[in-house]
């Protein structure tokens, strides 16, 4: 396949691809500091950290940008969090709600079929039938507070957002929307 010069692509120059290196400040390629090491020439070595020498090679307008893309990935990253988080709580709040309604109901009927069973039993062979009533309202009060009390248990394991509250927390106070009208 044949390139036409003036259609697509530039031509290339000599000394700016691989192959047509003509010293020791020409492009070296992706494996560029290897292969200068392999000539024989030194990789510059400036002791310049990476932030800064691409802080001083970098217009201010692409720093902005690249500034504005990671905040960007930040909150779609923060905001996938706290759904994640939403469902995983929604889920245990749901679990406790179906035991606080499973109890409910579960109490119900046992409580009309045997406290009924129980009241004529104890009525009848031991102390009237008064009494028995109160016996069997007692022990069903106990059965109900101890579904309550596991039900309660369920829904504090619930926790709500903990990462995204604590990695919210990170975030510096520049950043944060400021409480004075604008």
């Amino acid at each position: 396949m044949s390139h036409t010069p003036g259609y697509g692509a530039p031509e290339p120059q000599p000394g700016t691809l691989p192959g047509h290196a003509s010293g020791p400040g020409a492009y070296q390629g992706e494996d560029g500091y290897a292969r200068a090491a392999a000539a024989g020439v030194a990789p510059p070595a400036t002791g310049v950290p990476p932030a800064e020498e691409k802080a001083t090679n970098t217009s201010l307008g692409n720093l902005v940008g690249d500034v504005a893309a990671d905040l960007s990935t930040l909150m779609r990253q923060e905001l996938e969090l706290a759904k994640a988080e939403l469902r995983e709580t929604g889920s245990r709040v749901g679990k406790g709600a179906g035991m606080y309604g499973g109890a409910g109901v579960a109490g119900h009927f046992v409580l009309l079929f045997l406290s009924l069973a129980l009241w004529w039993a104890l009525g009848f062979y031991l102390v009237g039938l008064g009494w028995s009533a109160v016996i069997v309202a007692v022990i069903w009060g106990i059965i109900a507070a101890v579904l309550a009390m596991r039900a309660k248990k369920e829904l504090e394991a619930a926790k709500g957002l903990p990462r995204t509250t604590e990695s919210v927390k990170k975030i510096p106070e520049s950043l944060k929307p400021s409480e004075e009208p604008r």
